[in-house]
């Protein structure tokens, strides 16, 4: 018996129909997931550069709006020493001045520095705060350099340097410790040298944590600074941190004021008119003898050049001595 109901498949037309619409559909899905993805790399990259952008800008604008500081009336990054005001130099911490050899008619001469033709001495000190040795060099002759430069025998000079920074367990205490200086140079130029003494006697050991800038600025005030409130400021600030750094840079590439071809090289470092000083850093009269010598080369160069020796006359004057006219015999 047959029966007239047919079975319920769809069409093959259909069929490829729902196929392609459901292909669509999905194309259309990951278009727009693509698109979306797009959008948001888009987005990050915008974002990324504008962070970028903004922080080159905030560097920029750091820089243009906080300019290195550096103090003012520096000579070639020295601190010249006019004045002695102030400074704490106990007698018995430091030997006499030494005496030179006995003359010839057995008096004993008083070794100062006579000034050359130009002026006076010229005596450059390179000192990192931190150094042993600068501290010796201070101890041993600041008594004699005082009275040079009292007399206006010698013009000495210091230069703060940083050559041991790594050496305070990380706190950079040589660095700051030449800024410090320099703050006392800028604001209270007359106590520069009580500061400059008192830190070179009294230093920190090596490899320890040296003094804070509240204790740098406490012994500003202990030796009586001018501004007080300046200097402490400019040391707790560190407002002289970067130049101290650069000066550095600029004595370790040479060549130092006064000379043609030195550069700093170890801490201290002394020249005199242009000659380093490579003796005894303990023994003042070895150094006093060195300065004797290095004046006295200076005075008779100058000297020479000053009254050169007169050429002789291109026209010769000749004498010409008369005939002797013999008399006849009578």
């Amino acid at each position: 018996m047959s029966s007239d109901e047919t079975p319920n498949v769809p069409a093959t037309r259909n069929t490829r129909e729902a196929v392609r619409e459901k292909a669509q559909q999905v194309n259309a899905k990951q278009s727009r997931a693509r698109i979306v993805r797009r959008i948001i790399i888009g987005l990050v990259a915008v974002v990324a550069v504008g962070a970028v952008g903004t922080a080159v800008a905030m560097a920029v604008n750091s820089s243009v709006s906080e300019p290195t500081m550096n103090p003012a009336g520096l000579d070639d990054d020295g601190i010249v020493v006019h004045e002695i005001t102030g400074a704490m130099v106990a007698s018995a911490e430091i030997p006499a001045t030494p005496t030179a050899e006995p003359t010839e008619a057995g008096e004993e001469a008083t070794p100062t520095p006579e000034p050359t033709a130009a002026g006076a001495v010229d005596i450059h000190i390179y000192v990192d705060y931190l150094s042993p040795g600068a501290g010796e060099f201070e101890r041993a002759n600041a008594l004699q350099l005082t009275g040079w430069i009292t007399e206006g025998a010698a013009s000495v000079t210091y230069h703060p340097v940083s050559l041991l920074t790594a050496n305070s367990n990380g706190t950079k205490y040589s660095l700051r410790a030449a800024a410090a200086a320099a703050c006392v140079a800028e604001y209270s130029p007359t106590q520069f040298y009580a500061f400059n003494h008192e830190l070179l006697i009294g230093q920190p050991e090596v490899d320890s944590d040296g003094r804070s800038d509240v204790e740098l600025a406490d012994l500003a005030g202990a030796v009586g600074v001018d501004a007080g409130k300046k200097v402490r400021s400019c040391i707790e600030g560190q407002d002289f941190v970067s130049w101290a750094k650069d000066a550095t840079a600029r004595a370790l590439e040479g060549p130092l004021p006064g000379s043609e071809d030195l550069a700093l090289s170890a801490a201290p470092m002394v020249v005199v008119n242009g000659q380093a000083y490579v003796g005894s850093l303990n023994d003042p009269a070895e150094f006093s003898q060195f300065v004797l010598t290095v004046s006295s080369d200076a005075y008779y160069e100058a000297a020479e050049t000053a009254t050169p020796t007169p050429a002789p006359s291109e026209t010769a004057v000749t004498t010409e001595t008369p005939a002797v006219t013999e008399t006849p015999a009578e």
